[in-house]
Order: structure tokens, then sequence, then C-alpha cells
């Protein structure tokens, strides 16, 4: 069993080591295409100030002004967040234990 896992182990450091040097032959890139969102529609939609929305989600309330006046633009798991909390806020909330 162990020698089983340390070939795995070894197989898969082979395979990074290949793909840092630019063989991408065995790799499997998978990207997720995660939509923009209206970040104020999502929090009025919820009938948050600026202030409450930041508090019950964990933003900052300074972050979320910069991206309610498009000065600024969610990326990563924000956005990723902020898609979940426009299209399923109750999940959200449930999930984090928040009423609102």
């Amino acid at each position: 069993m162990a020698k089983d896992a340390f070939d795995a182990i070894e197989s898969g450091l082979e395979d990074a080591i290949a793909f840092a040097k630019g063989d991408k032959g065995k790799a499997r890139i998978h990207r997720v295409e995660v939509p923009d969102v209206d970040v104020a529609a999502a929090r009025k939609k919820l009938g948050l100030s600026q202030e409450n929305f930041a508090r019950v989600f964990g933003i900052s309330a300074h972050t979320l002004r910069k991206w309610e006046q498009g000065q600024r633009f969610p990326r990563g798991p924000a956005l990723v967040l902020l898609n979940v909390i426009h299209k399923e806020p109750a999940a959200v909330l449930r999930a984090l234990n928040q009423d609102v």
C-alpha cells in the first residue's frame, strides 16, 4: 500500500515538474467563468444599508462602496459569494446563521 501511494505521489510530482517546464501534455486545466454581479442590486434585494450588508457578509464597507460606485470590481471568491448572495440570499444567510 505504501509503495502504491509513493508511486502515485512520485508520478504526480513528475507531472507537476513537467508542467512547470512547459509540457502541458497531461495537464487538465479547468476554469470556471463567474459572471459579473450588480452589487448594489444584490444589497437592495435584501433591503440592507451598505453598512449592514457589509457587516452581515463580512465585507469592508469601504470596499463595498467602491464596488457599488464602479471604482473597483469584486474578483475571485468575493465575486462568487456576491453571485450566490444575489441569486440565493437565504442560503447564504442560513449558512451564516443570520437573520435580516
